[in-house]
């Protein structure tokens, strides 16, 4: 499958900050399942300082806001070929220790709630996949997906005492759940083509567990399914922290103001 994806993010701030920095991960890479035909970035408000692969092995830009601007706009566009693996990406790679994404973060540290969630799966001879098939849907019962009910700050323990937030919330829980488990998890931020609509709101995020014999294998909270040839991967990590689109920080006398537009569409694949 051919998707083309066009993503502008735009901040606008009351008066130009002083100083301001943003780190952007919005370069995806060819890999199991996904070519990248074509990406460019192209950026209004700011200069790029350096590009490098941190260490998750997303390709980052570290970009400086200009004199006297009060707005910055971040736009990607690009075409991807894609190809339905049931989410399998494979085995592990890159900079990071696999053991590295057992280990709890602050987001992803583990209270009651997320240990009782746990509890349910512990002595079950399912099997490693089939045991986090489970876990995806028992994430989806647990916490019902509600825009509003949390924010980007929002930990994994948090969103399932709320019971209700974003595929952020559901990939969270998840990763916290099997890590639990002793199943290395990661997040993964990208792009999602929707049935019968291409304007969207925001990117979309899931998690992938790694698994005995498969490796890496993403599994979509949000929507019940492993990812298949609809989706785009674009960044990786512990946590939405480290695979987040961008971050940044701005010494401004205010807050700046944040418009998305998205499209993601389906291509027509020439003969």
């Amino acid at each position: 499958m051919l998707i083309r994806v066009c993503h502008t993010t735009r901040y606008r701030f009351p008066a130009p900050p002083s100083h301001g920095l943003q780190r952007l991960r919005l370069c995806p890479k060819s890999t199991h399942g996904q070519k990248v035909i074509d990406w460019r970035m192209t950026v209004e408000g700011a200069e790029p300082q350096l590009e490098y692969d941190d260490h998750n092995q997303n390709h980052t830009h570290l970009i400086a806001f200009a004199a006297g601007t009060a707005e910055i706009a971040i736009t990607c566009e690009g075409t991807f070929e894609t190809a339905d693996h049931a989410g399998v990406i494979g085995r592990h790679a890159g900079f990071m220790p696999l053991w590295a994404f057992a280990a709890p973060t602050p987001i992803t540290r583990a209270g009651p709630r997320l240990r009782a969630l746990a509890t349910h799966l512990k002595g079950e001879d399912l099997g490693a996949a089939a045991t986090m098939h489970h876990l995806s849907r028992l994430v989806r019962e647990a916490v019902e997906y509600r825009i509003g009910a949390t924010d980007s700050a929002t930990s994994a323990e948090a969103a399932l005492g709320i019971g209700a937030g974003v595929c952020q919330d559901h990939a969270h829980v998840f990763i916290a759940a099997a890590r639990l488990l002793g199943v290395p998890a990661r997040y993964v931020s990208g792009y999602l083509l929707m049935d019968g609509r291409t304007e969207q709101e925001a990117g979309h995020a899931w998690a992938e567990a790694h698994l005995p014999v498969l490796g890496w294998v993403g599994f979509d909270v949000s929507n019940g399914i492993s990812p298949d040839e609809r989706y785009v991967r674009v960044a990786t990590g512990a946590d939405y922290r480290d695979a987040a689109p961008v971050t940044g920080i701005a010494m401004a006398s205010g807050s700046a103001e944040l418009h998305v537009q998205l499209a993601v569409e389906q291509q027509r694949q020439e003969q």
